[in-house]
């Protein structure tokens, strides 16, 4: 199984980009490739109507589309701004949508959120589902949102709290689950 994953946002140091790593760590060690995907390095500009009506969708968004038809599943680990998601984040599939066809069409997504606050970023995955969906994304019915990030990982990376690294397990695998089934079947078609 072939899985894209994106952090929605950009700082290197984000409490997102911890828990996607710790997330693709366990996927990896299950036998998951995995593309890791820099929003930064793809230097995808703000969606202009007149921008693609003059010279088609740019470089980044097109290698971003490459890279998820590749993939049998995402995996986005978001912070919440707002109430919502990242600009960066919402504009990447904002150009995703304008391609033919639709890269994000068909394929699974795991969301995952971190955040200092007492939500854990929740409320932002649940504006990021919005979209996905409205593209055809199977989003996995469970998200994952890490509480009080800041203080919600030991030294080596894994959740201090014992009983929610069981939960994102149980989360992952049975995302890994209905990926794989649904990967299965797109081959049969």
């Amino acid at each position: 199984m072939k899985l894209a994953a994106i952090a929605g946002s950009l700082r290197q140091g984000s409490l997102n980009r911890q828990l996607l790593e710790l997330a693709l760590r366990r996927l990896e060690a299950g036998g998951a490739e995995v593309d890791r995907i820099e929003l930064r390095a793809l230097a995808i500009p703000f969606y202009d109507r007149d921008l693609e009506a003059g010279s088609g969708l740019p470089a980044g968004a097109q290698e971003l589309g490459r890279r998820i038809t590749a993939a049998d599943g995402l995996v986005i680990a978001s912070p919440e701004y707002n109430m919502s998601l990242p600009a960066v984040l919402k504009n990447a599939i904002d150009w995703l949508s304008r391609a033919k066809p639709v890269p994000l069409r068909g394929k699974t997504a795991l969301l995952l959120s971190a955040s200092p606050s007492l939500v854990g970023g929740n409320r932002g995955l649940w504006a990021l589902r919005v979209p996905l969906e409205v593209l055809g994304v199977h989003v996995y019915p469970e998200m994952f949102s890490l509480a009080t990030a800041h203080q919600g990982f030991r030294p080596d990376g894994e959740l201090a709290d014992e009983a929610l690294g069981r939960f994102l397990r149980r989360i992952i695998d049975g995302f890994v689950r209905i990926t794989s089934a649904h990967a299965s079947q797109e081959k049969q078609s």
